[in-house]
């Protein structure tokens, strides 16, 4: 199961349900279900937010586990569902791991909203800066992490968050993350994430879901 944060938008504006169809059809990718949760209030939801996590982790994922019954755990215990999200919704699936561990088996993260008051002044203007800022420096400060789920980051070069987001890739690997950050010549918008599911999107899918 592959559950999206702006889902609505992120197959709207980057056909992603396409994307996977394919990759399904041409054998890159086995079958799979994708859950599009649309957001109700994104910037507040979405700035590691608690209440949401605690909701997507108690209540949606059991309800979408009902509706589409998961496989049982991978052998080392892995859940087979996958988080994906882009900006915000990126840090609300890193959120929302680093309260749930079990949760997810993957992350895909693309132009993460990762701030940090060292490199990101220019977005202190955002009404959920310091909690965003707040938690990110949990996880950049963090020595190590028991749960070290596959995680694949995408940014473009011309990108604000280009910074944090290679601070947060570096911190997930010294945590012992198997993390990768494909940095792309583009912007932050829907056709530079749309450019970055192949491979990249490809690619953590099958590391999340290969046995070990």
């Amino acid at each position: 199961l592959l559950i999206v944060h702006d889902g609505p938008e992120y197959d709207r504006y980057s056909d992603l349900l396409g994307f996977v169809a394919t990759m399904v059809a041409t054998n890159r990718l086995p079958q799979l279900r994708v859950a599009l949760l649309g957001p109700v209030d994104r910037n507040e939801h979405y700035a590691a937010y608690p209440t949401y996590a605690r909701a997507l982790a108690r209540e949606l994922v059991p309800l979408l586990d009902w509706l589409a019954p998961q496989p049982p755990r991978r052998g080392d215990g892995r859940s087979w569902r996958v988080a994906m999200g882009a900006s915000l919704g990126a840090l609300a699936a890193l959120h929302v791991h680093r309260r749930y561990p079990e949760l997810f088996g993957g992350l895909f993260l693309q132009s993460g909203s990762f701030f940090q008051r060292h490199v990101d002044g220019l977005e202190s203007g955002f009404p959920h800066f310091d909690r965003i800022a707040r938690f990110v420096s949990t996880v950049t400060e963090a020595a190590t992490s028991r749960y070290r789920i596959p995680v694949g980051m995408t940014c473009g070069t011309v990108e604000e968050n280009l910074a944090n987001n290679r601070r947060m890739c570096d911190a997930l690997a010294l945590q012992g993350y198997p993390v990768t950050l494909a940095e792309q010549r583009d912007a932050h918008n829907w056709v530079a994430w749309r450019d970055s599911f192949d491979p990249h999107l490809t690619d953590l899918l099958v590391r999340s879901w290969r046995e070990p």
